[in-house]
C-alpha cells in the first residue's frame, strides 16, 4: 500500500477494524518541561503516518511500507508489510496545543510539553 492508497481509505477508524496492526516500541522521557514519545518506526515515511489529537488521547497511525525490498528475491524474509497504532491518555497536565512531532532516520519523537488543556487537532510531522 503507498501513500496514495492511504489517502483513499474511508477513514482510519475504519482501517483499525479491518486490517491488521502492530504496536511499535516507545520510550517515553520526561523533564520539567515536557514529555518526549520517542517511537521506533524504520522504513516509515512522514506520508505514510498520521498523529492527532483525539478525545483525549494522542494516537500515532500509519503503515511500514518496506519499498527498499521490491523486486528482490530472499531467502529469508521476517519484516512484514504492516500497518501501526498506539494510543496514548493526554492528562489535563499536557499542554496540547504545543504538541510538535519529527521523524529523523526512522525515529519518530513527539514533544508534549506540560500544562494547559488538550483540544482535537492534526500535528504537523517535521
Amino acid at each position: 500500500m503507498n501513500s496514495n492508497s492511504l489517502q483513499k481509505m474511508k477513514s482510519w477508524d475504519e482501517a483499525l477494524e479491518t486490517e491488521n496492526w502492530v504496536t511499535p516500541l516507545v520510550d517515553i522521557e520526561e523533564s520539567d518541561k515536557d514529555y518526549i514519545i520517542i517511537c521506533q518506526l524504520p522504513g516509515v515515511k512522514k506520508s505514510n503516518m498520521k498523529i492527532k489529537i483525539e478525545d483525549g488521547h494522542l494516537v500515532i497511525m500509519g503503515r511500514i511500507d518496506y519499498e527498499w525490498r521490491k523486486n528482490k528475491k530472499y531467502a529469508h524474509m521476517e519484516s512484514e508489510l504492516s500497518n501501526f497504532y498506539r494510543k496514548f491518555k493526554l492528562t489535563d497536565g499536557i499542554n496540547g496545543g504545543n504538541i510538535e512531532a519529527e521523524l529523523e532516520n526512522g525515529i519518530l519523537s513527539v514533544k508534549l510539553p506540560k500544562k494547559g488543556k488538550t483540544q482535537k487537532r492534526i500535528i504537523e510531522i517535521k
